[in-house]
């Protein structure tokens, strides 16, 4: 049986202090964080949504560009790390609170942003959790995460069965289709490792 949010968020509260370091470790991590912040390229107009934001990584990076970005996550104790980054790199126009894919708590966004956190949820969720998204209205959503580009190898998996719960692409590209997003980019990290960009014209908009 997967955990529940719950114990998501108390596992991720207990590793808060060191989660930068451990994520930084790992290549795959690093190389997802950069597209997903090139992908995103917002202006300063822009209000961005980084939903699963653990200690703000993507947040704060997108900060400098964007006009107002929202931070969101199930723990508290990642977004309080978060908030002692913005603090200390004098970031302003960042805020978390609290959050989760399928009541993300947030009004309206330009842009929506997630890195390595909505592998989670099962595939149900997760459609669930795009069409949540959907209705903030963006005209973009970049999604890093760990995902299947074909079978995983069962001796080197990039993720936690006991914990996680990846998708295909394939999966998820149909989830964002039928959210009327059309996938604009395939970016390819690691046979269980990607990047998805899914946008939608004005005449596609809600």
């Amino acid at each position: 049986m997967k955990k529940t949010l719950e114990e998501h968020a108390s596992r991720f509260d207990e590793v808060a202090g060191e989660y930068d370091d451990s994520q930084n470790d790992t290549e795959e991590y690093r190389a997802a964080v950069s597209l997903v912040v090139d992908h995103a390229n917002p202006d300063d107009s822009d209000t961005v949504a980084d939903l699963g934001t653990g200690t703000g990584a993507i947040a704060l990076a997108l900060a400098e560009d964007a006009g107002r970005v929202v931070g969101r996550d199930i723990s508290e104790g990642m977004m309080e790390r978060a908030r002692e980054k913005a603090e200390e790199q004098g970031i302003e126009n960042v805020e978390f609170g609290e959050g989760r894919f399928r009541d993300p708590n947030v009004d309206e966004a330009d842009i929506v942003v997630s890195n390595f956190a909505m592998h989670h949820l099962s595939d149900e969720e997760k459609v669930e959790a795009i069409e949540a998204i959907a209705e903030l209205g963006p005209r973009k959503f970049v999604l890093g995460d760990v995902m299947f580009f074909g079978e995983p190898n069962p001796d080197e998996p990039f993720y936690s069965p006991e914990v996680d719960d990846p998708s295909t692409v394939g999966h998820l590209a149909d989830a964002l289709t039928d959210a009327g997003f059309a996938l604009t980019a395939v970016e390819r990290v690691h046979d269980q490792v990607g990047v998805l960009v899914a946008e939608r014209g004005e005449s596609t908009d809600a």
